[in-house]
């Protein structure tokens, strides 16, 4: 494709809304790891199985392929500034937003209106991305409207 292409297909497929999630996972040290996504989906019910890309170059990429859990947090509306936090390459990700330890001792974010705890079911090599499978070992979840994400800006669902 060419650039112009390119820059085509990004608009195209930002024409498609969706929800915002921060994935947060621990370095084998122990060092919480988190970022922003929109592209999430569920695959399966039986099993429970989501869905999340990763982009090959994302700073946490190596910590999310390697770790045996991670967790799906599903931002509210008024979370546009953790979207943000987590969509950056700062290293105080976790120092400058609020967090509990979930199980598997995974960062959670309160106030996101649904948590899934996942354990690493599979990894596929897909273009400039890899696609982080997970079977769904707990949920949680709370009202109130949704973050979403459309033409490059955040919307409230």
């Amino acid at each position: 494709m060419t650039v112009t292409d390119t820059r085509a297909l990004r608009d195209a497929f930002g024409r498609f809304a969706t929800g915002v999630t921060v994935l947060t996972t621990r370095e084998a040290d122990g060092t919480p790891r988190g970022f922003t996504a929109n592209s999430f989906t569920s695959v399966s019910l039986e099993p429970p199985l989501v869905l999340v890309c990763i982009g090959s170059n994302a700073l946490s990429g190596p910590a999310f392929c390697a770790a045996p859990h991670f967790a799906i947090n599903v931002l509210g509306a008024a979370q546009k500034d953790t979207a943000t936090l987590f969509a950056s390459r700062s290293d105080e990700k976790f120092e400058r937003t609020d967090w509990y330890p979930g199980l598997h001792d995974l960062p959670i974010l309160p106030g996101a209106i649904a948590t899934l705890v996942c354990a690493r079911h599979n990894l596929v090599e897909a273009g400039d991305h890899v696609i982080l499978i997970g079977e769904v070992l707990e949920t949680a979840i709370d009202d109130g409207p949704a973050l979403g994400y459309h033409r490059g800006g955040f919307i409230t669902i």
